[in-house]
């Protein structure tokens, strides 16, 4: 099956590396106009210019920002049609390690750059016929790492916001579905960075069925996000979706 997503209005923020970016080259492939989103612009304009899409500088934490890049979307097409909530980063203290400036840090960018997104997002999706949300959330959220306290809690926010958003929108009868992915192990280069593997080359992530110890592929979350904003997905709302290979199935994880 090809075109999916055809002639759909796609922003993914986060779009210049990792995750993000995987998404908005799945999304485009399959024929969304994507906007590439995030801090760092001339990583956004260079995955815009590889898959014919328009880059914004964007710093998630920014309500002001937010409602500049929604309307320059409005402008441009007056609609939205998918809304990848990617942006992210991991800082790695305890809970005894931790400082305030971090977890406030961690809270900003995660859980109100979803919020922003989501809620200022909603008056274009609205103008869809068939609008998604997708909210990046961590297996993280569902386990305890004693190392990385704000993000689980950042990633357990994301997963909780994603249900009460799906059910507004079915309450107020909008034309939009919100569902949360939930990744695991992916070879990105946040993931390489924090593994002590910094300047490495990135591993190269086989076809086929992998076996439990293995990182996934950018690709694998990509996929996941594609069906999530197709129509294939129509009849899911509020549900939490583990990208992860087994991970959070596995009982002596």
């Amino acid at each position: 099956m090809t075109g999916r997503v055809e002639g759909k209005i796609a922003l993914v923020t986060g779009g210049a590396m990792g995750l993000g970016k995987a998404d908005c080259l799945r999304l485009a492939e399959e024929g969304a106009k994507v906007f590439v989103t995030d801090i760092d612009l001339a990583g956004a304009q260079a995955v815009a210019e590889e898959i014919g899409g328009e880059a914004l500088h964007h710093d998630v934490r920014l309500e002001e920002r937010w409602l500049e890049v929604f309307e320059h979307v409005r402008q441009r097409h007056g609609r939205l049609d998918i809304l990848v909530n990617n942006a992210g980063n991991v800082i790695f203290e305890s809970i005894e390690d931790c400082s305030t400036e971090n977890f406030r840090l961690q809270m900003a960018i995660h859980v109100e750059g979803t919020f922003f997104g989501c809620k200022h997002g909603l008056a274009l999706l609205r103008e869809s016929k068939a609008g998604a949300i997708i909210n990046m959330s961590s297996t993280a959220s569902l386990m305890g790492y004693g190392t990385i306290i704000a993000y689980t809690a950042a990633k357990g926010a994301i997963r909780s916001m994603t249900k009460s958003i799906a059910m507004h929108c079915q309450d107020m009868g909008y034309p939009v579905r919100c569902n949360v992915l939930m990744p695991g192990g992916i070879e990105t280069p946040m993931v390489r960075d924090i593994s002590g593997r910094a300047g490495e080359a990135l591993m190269d992530i086989p076809d086929g069925i992998l076996p439990k110890e293995s990182l996934g592929a950018p690709k694998d979350v990509a996929n996941a996000v594609l069906f999530l904003a197709s129509d294939e997905a129509r009849f899911l709302t509020g549900v939490e979706f583990p990208v992860d290979n087994g991970l959070f199935a596995r009982p002596e994880r």
